[in-house]
């Protein structure tokens, strides 16, 4: 993957990767005791850490430091960067289910 096509998430400042992988869905299965598909969009709590297990893989992924726990996280992430992760993530999505023929 090419890094300059990652996702980038403002964090307190900071930018960090932030991307759905296999390991943020196990994460967050561990953290939540759900499946990521079971997840609630009207549940803030679980959206958030979403997020932040998709930070937390693309970190450990990509060998870029992250030691920030889940509140402190979710103090310093704002709305519009929740907003915009998620509407990504649906033009993603979006674009999986409907690709353009002859691509």
């Amino acid at each position: 993957m090419d890094k300059k096509n990652i996702n980038k998430l403002k964090i307190a400042g900071k930018e960090y990767p932030c991307r759905v992988t296999m390991g943020a869905m196990v994460r967050f299965k561990n953290a939540a005791g759900k499946d990521v598909s079971e997840l609630k969009q009207t549940d803030i709590s679980e959206l958030v850490l979403f997020i932040f297990c998709c930070v937390q893989s693309a970190c450990h992924a990509d060998h870029v430091d992250f030691d920030m726990d889940f509140e402190t996280f979710a103090d310093s992430l704002e709305p519009d960067s929740v907003n915009s992760f998620y509407e990504d993530m649906a033009t993603s999505q979006k674009k999986t289910e409907n690709p353009v023929p002859g691509r």
